[in-house]
């Protein structure tokens, strides 16, 4: 591989990240070992396949439910203390598996509810750990980090399900149970072992409601964040179609036997892995978007080879190519995501981009069996393959790579002057106006600017935002926008960022008054009734 694998693996000497990532992939072995381990004593407990299938419904739901409020809560609080908890949380549940299930207790819905439980701990690491790896890595390093999460994530899918086998086999399903609990300790302390850097702020906590709000906002006002998150959807809605059905595939391939799904994922988790480690090397060659759109037709192709030519001989192969294809978007459009968040909105910009992840695979997975069960196994995975090839051409306008890289370092906002009023941090809304003299046949280039502005204003917070000009005075303009309260308000200025920085430069520079742009401060006034119905703006 030449200079490929220590580019790749060069994150790996930071002690940190290696620690977090040793927690990462004990983590997502407790993952794979609880399915395989729940599946299989489901089983044994009950006849009823709804049962049997509502274990993996269980494992998934809590990623739907809490997926952006786990998000919240990892911006609100200490992210070290919280991830933790969610490795103490999986722990603690797996030993409350171990133990029912060697006492005999459990029962079929008991351990659907239990498999629930450990699927909410589950969806709180996600993305805690998402938004610390930029912490913990330099940005040039980011794309080598995310890939080496991808191999952990690949790994632990092809060793939990052998140990659980194993463990299965030689033990019981309890066994399983008990060497969840015990990696996920051993994660615990890992993350303890790291002494994380605090949040500097003179402000308190944002409040939970409040954040998944801000959390949405930021992600609608972003353009690019818009159209990762779409690509991903899109790419999961296609793709998943060959994992949901693979089982049958294997079925049906000639030369195959029982081990032959087992030995499929092995083959798609070792192709991920090689992906990865030359990523470096690919990504002087191939921009994101390129990655993404070759990425997304490999994996067409190649699973519409299997279907149309049945053979183990010629499946194996395909399946270690579509390995290499599927990480290269995933972690591509992961390292876009990431690229287009702040640090204090990431855990809910990237529980954003999970959901969405997921909410594309769980639609996949009933469109392609619909498919399936209308016609055949093999015309769905060709119909998902031409919808993948469709996905490409629709969406080639709709670019993930960014003129330039986003700088959202903290920077100045400037001399704010002190309110003349005692205000309280819960006093508002909070209404901001700024007032712009600028050259009337400037007004187009200032339009477009001022749209810029406009999704940068909500992405900090702001409730509402607009701009009027003066009917009695050409080029006078007055921008508003709202606040939810004070705290808010200097939550949002706490927010201001270098890209803010060169956005407030490009305003000024249409600007001509012979003063800066006249700023003024207005609280809501909560005294004064408004007539019957009427509600408080």
């Amino acid at each position: 591989m030449g200079m490929t694998s220590p580019a790749a693996l060069a994150p790996l000497q930071n002690p940190v990240f290696r620690g977090l990532w040793l927690a990462w992939l004990a983590a997502n072995l407790t993952m794979w070992m609880n399915d395989v381990a729940a599946a299989w004593l489901m089983t044994t407990l009950t006849t009823s396949p709804v049962m049997v299938a509502l274990v993996q419904t269980a494992s998934t739901l809590p990623v739907f439910l809490l997926g952006l409020p786990s998000g919240a809560m990892a911006d609100i609080v200490d992210r070290r203390r919280y991830f933790a908890v969610t490795q103490l949380w999986v722990s603690v549940n797996a030993l409350v598996l171990a133990g029912l299930s060697l006492a005999g207790l459990l029962s079929a819905p008991l351990l659907l509810g239990l498999t629930f439980v450990n699927g909410v701990g589950l969806a709180m690491r996600w993305p805690v750990f998402a938004a610390i790896v930029p912490q913990v890595v330099e940005r040039e390093h980011l794309p080598a980090a995310l890939a080496l999460n991808g191999i952990a994530m690949n790994l632990s899918r092809v060793i939990g399900p052998v140990l659980a086998g194993v463990l299965i086999a030689a033990f019981s399903s309890a066994a399983v149970f008990a060497v969840n609990a015990l990696l996920a300790a051993a994660a615990f302390v890992l993350i303890l072992r790291w002494r994380s850097t605090p949040r500097t702020s003179a402000l308190p906590g944002e409040r939970f409601v409040g954040a998944m709000r801000v959390g949405l906002n930021f992600a609608m006002q972003s353009a690019l964040l818009r159209a990762v998150l779409l690509r991903i959807f899109l790419f999961f809605l296609h793709s998943t179609a060959l994992m949901a059905l693979l089982p049958l595939v294997a079925r049906e391939l000639h030369g195959g036997g029982p081990a032959t799904f087992t030995v499929m994922l092995s083959c798609l988790g070792g192709g991920a892995i090689v992906a990865a480690l030359y990523f470096p090397r690919w990504r002087q060659r191939f921009d994101r978007d390129q990655f993404v759109r070759l990425g997304t037709l490999v994996h067409a192709g190649m699973s519409a080879l299997i279907v149309l030519v049945p053979e183990i001989w010629l499946a194996l192969p395909a399946m270690f190519i579509i390995g290499m294809a599927w990480i290269s978007v995933a972690n591509t459009l992961t390292v876009a995501a990431q690229s287009f968040l702040p640090d204090w909105v990431r855990a809910r910009g990237m529980s954003i981009y999970q959901t969405a992840l997921m909410g594309g695979a769980a639609a996949g997975s009933l469109l392609w069996g619909q498919v399936a069960e209308l016609s055949s196994v093999r015309w769905a995975i060709v119909g998902a393959a031409l919808f993948g090839i469709v996905v490409v051409v629709a969406t080639r306008r709709l670019g993930v790579e960014g003129k330039a890289a986003i700088d959202f370092s903290p920077a100045s906002v400037g001399n704010v002057p002190p309110p003349a009023i005692e205000i309280g941090p819960d006093e508002g809304p909070v209404m901001v106006t700024l007032e712009y003299q600028i050259d009337p046949t400037q007004a187009s280039a200032f339009a477009e600017v001022m749209q810029h502005t406009r999704s940068a204003r909500l992405r900090q917070g702001a409730l509402s935002w607009g701009l009027f000009r003066d009917t009695a005075q050409p080029g006078r303009y007055v921008e508003y926008f709202v606040d939810e309260n004070w705290l808010e308000h200097q939550r949002r200025l706490e927010r201001f960022s270098a890209f803010d920085a060169e956005l407030r430069a490009r305003r000024l520079a249409f600007h001509i008054g012979a003063e800066p742009p006249v700023l003024r401060r207005y609280v809501a006034e909560s005294h004064v009734a408004g007539p019957p119905g009427a509600q408080r703006w």
